[in-house]
């Protein structure tokens, strides 16, 4: 009997992601790739799982990935130390040419754990097609960081080719100067802009958070669904803060810019892109436009 309940749930369960399913047909979603589900191999195996199933039922997926924590390991053993100024990286000649060994190396390491599990997949930066195009970053501080990089401009030819073969495309976020030469973008901000670019129907940000949550102390206050002037709200009243900022921005953005729903995840949660996507009930918070309402089947 408990396997016979056991498979009704897993039935259950397939039926109620059908309408998602549906919905999401075609759809192009960007999932940004960070934090400890980058760290923990069980974890970044569940991820890329996720991902080829969404896009094994139809879904349009891209991954931009970050790697700050491998880049700050090499940086050491070359002898550095690392350096922030307002939580940015200061790159030097040095640092630029350790962090883009170290991304292109994460990002290869992707693409063979996508093309194990049957899903093609092809591995390229933002300098690649020139897709991301920069200004140097300029602090209000004045503080020089070197180069890092504000995407000024984004060119999705190469992407939407890749999409259009039936690849997956996996984006290290390195862009491209007036200089040509190399410029470090934070992922967050690389996602967004590409989310924006090809107005993706999902931006998802994969962190080490439950979400948006009113006490950020007690994950029994998340907010599963914050509209763009709740959202702000929150920023104007202090219930977000320090790192969380930069990143309700970017969501409260690519929503203006036109992208569908975007999500904060828990990356610490196997499977949390299925169960956010493909369950009434989710389990990170997702923004939607102030005039937008919940799926039809969610209501």
């Amino acid at each position: 009997m408990d396997d016979l309940r056991d498979v009704m749930i897993k039935a259950e369960t397939l039926i109620e992601a059908l309408p998602y399913i549906r919905d999401f047909n075609n759809k192009k979603v960007v999932v940004k790739y960070g934090g400890s589900a980058m760290l923990d191999e069980k974890l970044q195996q569940s991820v890329i799982k996720d991902v080829a199933l969404l896009k094994l039922v139809g879904m349009r997926p891209i991954i931009v990935h970050g790697g700050g924590k491998e880049i700050s390991k090499w940086v050491k053993l070359m002898g550095k130390e690392p350096e922030f100024v307002e939580g940015l990286r200061v790159t030097d000649e040095d640092t630029m040419e350790v962090a883009e060994m170290v991304l292109n190396k994460v990002n290869k390491t992707l693409v063979q754990l996508m093309e194990k599990l049957g899903v093609r997949a092809a591995g390229i930066s933002g300098k690649d097609g020139r897709t991301l195009i920069c200004d140097k970053k300029v602090l209000e501080s004045g503080a020089d960081v070197g180069y890092v990089g504000d995407v000024r401009e984004v060119n999705p030819e190469l992407i939407d080719t890749l999409l259009d073969n039936d690849f997956v495309p996996i984006i290290a976020p390195i862009g491209l100067g007036d200089d040509y030469k190399s410029y470090n973008i934070n992922a967050d901000d690389a996602a967004c802009a590409v989310a924006k670019a090809i107005k993706a129907e999902k931006l998802v940000f994969m962190t080490d958070i439950v979400g948006v949550c009113k006490d950020a102390d007690d994950p029994s206050t998340l907010f599963s669904v914050l509209t763009l002037d709740e959202a702000n709200k929150l920023i104007d009243e202090g219930f977000v803060g320090g790192g969380m900022i930069p990143k309700l921005k970017n969501c409260i953005d690519a929503v203006e810019d036109g992208v569908s729903r975007v999500h904060i995840l828990d990356g610490r949660k196997e499977h949390c892109l299925l169960l956010e996507f493909y369950t009434k009930k989710g389990i990170g918070t997702a923004f939607i436009g102030d005039e937008e309402t919940l799926y039809e089947h969610e209501q």
